[in-house]
């Protein structure tokens, strides 16, 4: 009896250390949110599969840290100071199904930052009004993605590359961005045209935030037309012409400017003689 319960004393002693003075642990999950935090806390369970730091001050989190937290399938980071996560920061984490980073100051996402959370399922990168960079492979090899939340962000455009990437049931959300609405845009205005449904309806209120012409326009009601203008491309061929036409013209600008220079010459060299010989 007294074996048993100093075995159970040392048990509930081990868990309790385990678990952080700031944060709740339970049931595998660790609550660490709303506890005015500047770093991750460090002594979490190694078991853990919900991991809540959101509502918090963190600045950063180095790489490595989720080394131990391997079995991680629900992360929040929400509502945070993050400005920079580095590369390769999620790499562990295989089985992460939900990744929350709003409310954030990122500026950017790397092409291997979520590189290879093949399980992740729900993306949300909303309200990062500085975010305007997002790398084209950055959400490639990520097949289990349905949800992704882009919405309030500073994004400009999408390119083709990263539009290839996503998976043919992802559901995104747009809205808040500052869209231009020039040839950049030609790449999202086709996917979108072709995925309609797949977009949230608040993201089909989207709206131009230029140029000029178009500022203010939803998005939505521009078709392939509207960016006419940008089908027009040289080849190398024409490249190669308006060079020769080049090159003809400076030549015969060069020997129009002798010719000018020498008739003007004989001009003044004919005008003085004929002065001469009246005087």
């Amino acid at each position: 009896m007294y074996v048993s319960s100093l075995l159970l004393l040392l048990v509930n002693w081990g868990l309790a250390r385990s678990c952080p003075a700031p944060c709740t642990c339970w049931n595998r999950a660790s609550d660490c949110s709303e506890k005015d935090l500047v770093a991750a806390p460090s002594g979490l369970p190694l078991d853990i599969t919900n991991l809540s730091l959101a509502h918090n001050k963190v600045l950063s989190i180095p790489l490595g840290y989720f080394s131990c937290y391997t079995e991680l399938v629900i992360l929040d980071l929400r509502n945070n100071c993050l400005a920079d996560l580095p590369s390769g920061l999620f790499l562990p984490l295989k089985k992460l199904a939900h990744l929350d980073l709003s409310y954030n100051n990122l500026t950017r996402v790397t092409y291997d930052l979520l590189q290879p959370a093949q399980n992740l399922a729900r993306l949300i990168l909303s309200h990062n009004p500085g975010l305007s960079v997002i790398a084209p492979q950055a959400l490639s090899g990520l097949p289990q993605l349905h949800y992704l939340d882009l919405s309030h962000n500073g994004l400009t455009f999408l390119g083709q590359e990263l539009l290839d990437g996503l998976p043919a049931s992802v559901s995104v959300r747009l809205a808040g961005n500052p869209w231009f609405c020039g040839c950049t845009m030609v790449p999202l205005l086709k996917w979108v045209a072709s995925n309609l449904q797949r977009c949230n309806s608040d993201s089909r209120e989207v709206e131009c935030a230029g140029p000029a012409e178009v500022k203010g326009i939803p998005l939505f009601t521009l078709t392939e037309e509207s960016f006419k203008a940008c089908r027009f491309s040289l080849t190398l061929d024409d490249y190669l012409f308006i060079a020769f036409v080049g090159f003809v013209v400076s030549i015969a600008s060069v020997a129009t400017n002798f010719l000018l220079g020498i008739t003007a010459n004989c001009c003044h060299r004919w005008s003085k003689a004929s002065e001469e010989e009246e005087m």
